[in-house]
């Protein structure tokens, strides 16, 4: 089978909820992904950011190996022998009292949207029903009916409705406009993207995560970061609020505390918070399995082991200094922290970030455009200088091709 038939297998059995980019891939190591003609691409997307360990590691895949031939799900009907190893040890990696395991990062969204308003009305005193969460214009944390009630996209939001109720939003990066819905007695948290990735990796001013921290602790509301992207080294630490010494209420975590092996999600929070929700007001069938508990924990510990939060800020501050000394007026911005970059394509002659990445596919890099201008730029976090230096001038290559 070639490329054409496989695409044309997905369309014709697949539902239409997604436009790829036109590259069949059947294999992938490290940085590096193949296609079903053979041909190596450096993946620069990273399925998102869940890749940031690089595709098979070894590690991640034998601890799943090894567990799947013991034990593979039981529920949480019954205790397994593995669970609370995984809870120890991620608890502790980032420094809460609990955990809550889930599957997918929407879930773990969803998990601490109920924890919030469970908090709210058991914690904070708010009347029942009457409790608020605001969120901020040009968010992405999933694709759920609740979720989407929040969402300002369009494309998200249209004949999907009724919504749901309890959200206010604001302008992201806009302290003022946070104190001033903070003063509403009735608003429980403040749910927030470090970096708001798939608006197109917009990187909020210096000072903002704290400040809003501080606001949040002022008026008694919960700071909330999605970390779902952000997370797990991708933006130079280990979490993007500890660039601003921020310790988020509840955090949510996702796609890469697995290394892309399989879904995993966590949502973590300390026990006044946590314990406000009693058996039976929320679970999964799959959350905290034992081949996610053994994988999430050798996926942290390869972060930690290969120091990938120190190599995404190193090898970010060359990467996008590289980026923009590229002389090419159709680079209208660079942007990003760590190795979570994306450009701003300006359209010349009828052609835009969508040719752009597909002329980056002919010269061997694979990257997606997010909101139509913008090209976001994310290698998983085991690339070296030498490779980043090779994907640089692929960028560099096919950016000068196209002003010529």
């Amino acid at each position: 089978m070639t490329t054409q038939d496989y695409i044309k297998k997905e369309d014709q059995f697949g539902a239409h909820n997604y436009h790829p980019l036109p590259v069949v891939l059947e294999k992938g190591e490290g940085v590096f992904v193949w296609d079903v003609e053979g041909k190596k691409y450096f993946d620069f997307l990273s399925a998102y950011s869940a890749v940031n360990q690089g595709h098979c590691h070894p590690k991640i895949v034998n601890a799943m190996v090894d567990q799947a031939k013991k034990l593979t799900l039981t529920s949480r009907a019954f205790y397994n022998n593995v669970l609370g190893e995984y809870e120890e040890y991620v608890t502790k990696y980032f420094g809460y009292d609990k955990v809550l395991p889930m599957n997918t990062g929407a879930e773990a969204d969803e998990t601490a949207l109920k924890l919030c308003r469970k908090w709210a009305y058991t914690k904070k005193g708010i009347a029942e029903n009457q409790a608020k969460i605001i969120v901020c214009e040009g968010n992405f944390h999933g694709r759920t009916i609740t979720i989407v009630s929040m969402s300002t996209d369009p494309d998200a939001k249209k004949d999907f409705g009724p919504f749901t109720p309890g959200f206010i939003t604001i302008p992201y990066n806009d302290i003022p406009a946070l104190e001033k819905e903070l003063k509403d007695p009735n608003v429980a948290g403040f749910l927030v993207e470090p970096i708001q990735g798939e608006a197109g990796v917009f990187v909020p001013d210096e000072g903002y995560l704290k400040k809003a921290y501080d606001l949040c602790k002022a008026n008694n509301v919960l700071f909330i970061a999605d970390e779902v992207q952000t997370g797990i080294a991708r933006t130079g630490k280990l979490l993007a609020v500890d660039h601003e010494g921020v310790h988020a209420d509840i955090l949510i975590l996702g796609k890469a505390i697995s290394g892309g092996v399989m879904p995993v999600s966590a949502v973590l929070a300390d026990d006044e918070i946590m314990l406000c929700i009693k058996p039976g007001e929320h679970g999964s069938t799959f959350g905290g399995n034992p081949i996610a508990n053994k994988v999430a924990i050798a996926a942290l510990e390869v972060v930690k082991d290969e120091k990938l939060a120190e190599n995404a800020e190193k090898l970010g501050q060359i990467f996008r200094k590289e980026l923009k000394n590229i002389d090419s007026d159709r680079i209208e911005m660079v942007r990003g922290k760590g190795l979570l970059n994306a450009i701003a394509i300006k359209p010349i002659k009828g052609k835009t970030a969508w040719d752009v990445c597909l002329a980056l596919r002919d010269n061997g890099l694979l990257a997606k455009p997010t909101h139509d201008h913008i090209i976001r730029f994310a290698p998983p976090l085991v690339i070296n200088e030498e490779q980043l230096m090779e994907a640089i001038n692929i960028i560099k290559k096919t950016i000068i091709e196209f002003d010529n």
